[in-house]
């Protein structure tokens, strides 16, 4: 390992050297040559090794598939080499990775091994990348605390007695900490963004319908495809933009995935844009310190950009209610037929606090018809917003990663993220600050439908201004 030359240095590299790069950069290094496949996942499972005990973030290791892998990459070189070659990705827990568990984090499906890849693992295992194993998430994905019966508690990097969030908090906690530099999420209210902004680093949830949800438990049927889609996490921006076209477009399975035009945040023009940015949504106030991290990245948009104000588009104030009724409009029905499904018999603390949650809003058939018109109602309000302006600025909770058991007596502050589920528009997230604790304060970015080139466009300029993900401080140097 420690052979192995790192371009633009003198001497030789360390596994930090390596394991807190980018995609794009360990990609390139691997294609010139500079360091091999194997020594890139060797460089990871040691990280893991030194980091995880603390974390509980990666639950799951595949370290001898990985190096054989590797090695097999490493002494088979193709001509023309994909865009992620040799590159470790984990994969978060609710995503059929072959031959790795998928247990949804349900008892009921403990030690159940997939037998094929879903759609975005399969993607990115043909543009180059090594799954290393597998991290931690909330019981069917349905909290924004990471823990279950099955592997317990994980853990924030720069806390431990706090949340990575949910339901990606492994793979948040296991990319802010080096253990992986990538993992695909999967965002139905925030499960993207939310670990995101609690660990630090960048995360994208692309417009409704851009990528399929095929092969991710539980799948893609009913409410579920009125609000959720896969989308990346990486610790830096460049990634998300490096990603996203490979994991986008139809796969014929998921009927809510389309062909949809892409285009490059490199040709997106910062001065021509009109931009709007809110703190409070009406629905729950933000910390002092969430305010004056998104006034601030604000600030440094007008230097660029044609025009920023302070705007809030009109119904945003509704749209938790909204989609909490439309989720749990038959009153928490559907999250026990998981069960069935499962065979599960024993839930978490956290699926019952989302039970819970639901139960209030069970409603009757013509209830559930006009709520699915208030969606349309609301979807037209936040589009017609975008006429005016081209993307928003807003915080991506009501706060930093909250203390364990916090949730979900604190749902209501995690509405800036679902707002945004509802009505289906692309959103960036990128670290822009911390508390006065360390913790990192993350702002969202939010685009017009199919416009995922200005939310990133705008998140690697805020990247460049505030520097994006910082190591934990245990790395720091």
């Amino acid at each position: 390992m420690d052979g192995c030359l790192v371009a633009g240095q003198k001497g030789r590299a360390t596994v930090s050297d390596l394991i807190f790069q980018s995609v794009k950069w360990m990609a390139e290094a691997i294609r010139d040559k500079r360091i091999s496949c194997v020594e890139l996942i060797e460089a990871h499972l040691k990280r893991i090794e030194q980091a995880n005990p603390k974390l509980n973030a990666v639950v799951s290791l595949a370290a001898e598939a990985a190096l054989e892998q590797a090695r097999q990459m490493d002494n088979s070189r193709p001509d023309r080499l994909p865009p992620c070659y040799g590159v470790p990705m984990t994969v978060k827990e609710a995503w059929d990775s072959k031959g790795m568990v998928n247990s949804g984090g349900a008892l009921g499906r403990k030690g159940l091994v997939a037998t094929q890849d879903a759609t975005v693992i399969a993607r990115m295992k043909g543009a180059g990348m090594i799954p290393i194993g597998t991290t931690n998430l909330p019981e069917y994905s349905l909290a924004f605390e990471s823990d279950n019966f099955i592997y317990g508690r994980s853990n924030n990097p720069y806390d431990p007695n706090r949340t990575p969030g949910g339901s990606g908090g492994g793979g948040g906690a296991a990319i802010a900490s080096g253990c992986s530099p990538f993992e695909v999420g999967a965002d139905l209210g925030g499960s993207i963004r939310v670990p995101s902004h609690f660990c630090g680093i960048a995360g994208l949830k692309p417009t409704l319908g851009r990528v399929p949800l095929t092969g991710y438990f539980p799948g893609p049927f009913g409410m579920v495809t009125l609000m959720a889609t896969a989308g990346p996490m990486a610790r830096y921006v460049e990634d998300l933009a490096l990603t996203l076209p490979l994991l986008a477009g139809p796969d014929l399975l998921d009927t809510s995935a389309v062909d949809a035009v892409s285009r490059d945040p490199a040709d997106v023009r910062l001065r021509s844009l009109r931009m709007a940015f809110h703190t409070d949504n009406g629905i729950f106030p933000p910390t002092e310190e969430t305010c004056a991290v998104v006034e601030k990245a604000a600030k440094a948009m007008q230097a660029v950009a044609a025009s920023v104000e302070q705007a809030r588009p009109q119904g945003i104030e509704q749209s938790l209610d909204l989609g909490l009724g439309l989720l749990g409009a038959d009153g928490g029905a559907s999250l026990m037929i998981l069960n069935h499904m499962s065979g599960t018999t024993e839930n978490t603390p956290l699926f019952k606090g989302s039970l819970e949650a639901f139960k209030p809003y069970a409603t009757t058939a013509e209830g559930l018809l006009g709520r699915l018109a208030g969606r349309d109602v609301y979807r037209m309000q936040i589009a017609s917003f975008f006429h005016r302006y081209d993307a928003i600025l807003c915080p991506v909770a009501a706060f930093p990663a909250p203390p364990h058991g916090s949730y979900p007596g604190n749902v209501r502050g995690f509405s800036y993220t679902f707002a945004h589920n509802l009505s289906g528009c692309p959103g960036a997230v990128v670290r822009c600050g911390e508390t006065a604790e360390g913790l990192p304060i993350g702002v969202q970015v939010v685009g017009a439908p199919w416009r995922e080139d200005i939310c990133l466009a705008i998140a690697a300029h805020l990247e460049q201004v505030f520097g994006g993900w910082k190591a934990p401080r245990e790395n720091n140097k």
